[in-house]
């Protein structure tokens, strides 16, 4: 490095030409240096740190304060999070190159941690190092979020009920899956505002509060989506926030199909025998017990055509296949009474079984499939 013809403002001593170097002075950002060495480090600073470091924690899920809201860090501890905000509140000079630091944190208490943080680089050619202590005070408080779950704070509400019926278990635990599962995909976006309040279980089916009209939406849809049936909604004021905007509760009630893949009915005023349910989805579609035909209800019937309910594809019983009498009918044992009955062959039935699945009702003895398909 050569001399150059400056000199040190302040000692006067021969500045060192560090023109190709591009480094500045600290004390005057982008104007070239003139300092030297002895002066320039006089002025030096290594890190800038501050006195002391405050941190909100939420003491329920641990989300900690930022700016003017909660975050999810995610830390497994607070030591975790108090190195975390250190590094962020930490500010190195610019002209330190190969910066290298670490931290050991030392527990004062449960609301303090002394973060001992060394400092290694290279300014000017010489090496420099430094090491400051900064504590933590940890203050734990309520995030917005468990506040409100704390408060059974809701804003909508999605009743799961059933035509003519009460939906059944399977029903239910899905309603409740599809919550958490809408929640979960919600929570991993980022949106805090995503939580399932309660859900309470009525005569009539379940009632699931959640936080969010768009989470309520969401689950009464996807119910629909899988099981069929319709949803409605009804807005209810319930205040008025503080900018002096109406709020609303929704309410999205989702009314299931009164048949569900599995039942077994009888049409009325239909005459071509009982029809074992496939699917309720749009108009209702089955097969009939007696033939094994397809069956699909009309437009104005859509899912809840006139019918009772004989029993369902649970209820069945095996019984033994006695003969097959022709390509209408096979004569199996009447499973209560023990005695060989004459029923109708349905195209399902496999001639070479010597038991099959049968229900007995006010209809009378059906055979029925193994298994049934449901359709999308």
């Amino acid at each position: 490095m050569t001399e150059s013809r400056a000199f040190c403002p302040r000692c006067g001593d021969p500045v060192p030409d560090r023109t190709e170097s591009g480094a500045s002075d600290p004390l005057r950002p982008g104007a070239e240096v003139d300092l030297c060495d002895a002066c320039y480090f006089e002025d030096f600073e290594f890190v800038d740190a501050p006195e002391r470091i405050d941190v909100r924690v939420c003491s329920q899920c641990g989300a900690v304060y930022r700016g003017n809201r909660w975050v999810d860090v995610g830390a497994k501890d607070y030591t975790d999070v108090a190195i975390e905000e250190v590094s962020q509140a930490l500010g190195v000079h610019v002209d330190v190159d190969d910066v290298a630091w670490q931290v050991e944190p030392e527990e004062v208490d449960e609301n303090t941690i002394r973060m001992h943080c060394y400092f290694t680089g290279v300014v000017r050619g010489t090496p420099v190092e430094e090491q400051v202590t900064i504590p933590v005070k940890i203050s734990r408080q309520t995030c917005t979020r468990c506040g409100r779950i704390a408060g059974d704070y809701y804003a909508s509400i999605v009743q799961i009920r059933a035509e003519d019926r009460t939906p059944t278990t399977e029903e239910t635990d899905r309603a409740r899956e599809i919550a958490n599962q809408v929640v979960a995909d919600m929570e991993a976006t980022g949106d805090r505002n995503a939580f399932v309040t309660e859900v309470g279980e009525v005569d009539e089916g379940l009632n699931i509060k959640v936080s969010t009209n768009k989470i309520g939406k969401k689950i009464a849809n996807k119910m629909v989506e899988e099981f069929g049936g319709t949803v409605t909604d009804a807005e209810t004021l319930v205040t008025e926030d503080e900018d002096g905007n109406e709020v609303y509760r929704v309410t999205f009630a989702v009314r299931l199909p009164p048949y569900t893949p599995g039942d077994v009915i009888d049409l009325r005023d239909d005459g071509d025998g009982p029809v074992l349910v496939r699917s309720a989805h749009g108009n209702l579609k089955g097969t009939r017990v007696t033939t094994g035909e397809r069956y699909e209800a009309g437009y104005e019937e859509g899912n809840s055509p006139d019918a009772r309910r004989l029993g369902t594809l649970e209820d069945a019983v095996e019984t033994s296949v006695v003969t097959v009498e022709d390509e209408n009918a096979v004569q199996v044992l009447d499973p209560e009474t023990y005695q060989a009955k004459t029923v109708a062959r349905p195209d399902y039935f496999d001639p070479d079984t010597e038991t099959v699945p049968v229900l007995k009702s006010r209809a009378g003895l059906h055979v029925l499939p193994d298994e049934t398909e449901t359709d999308a």
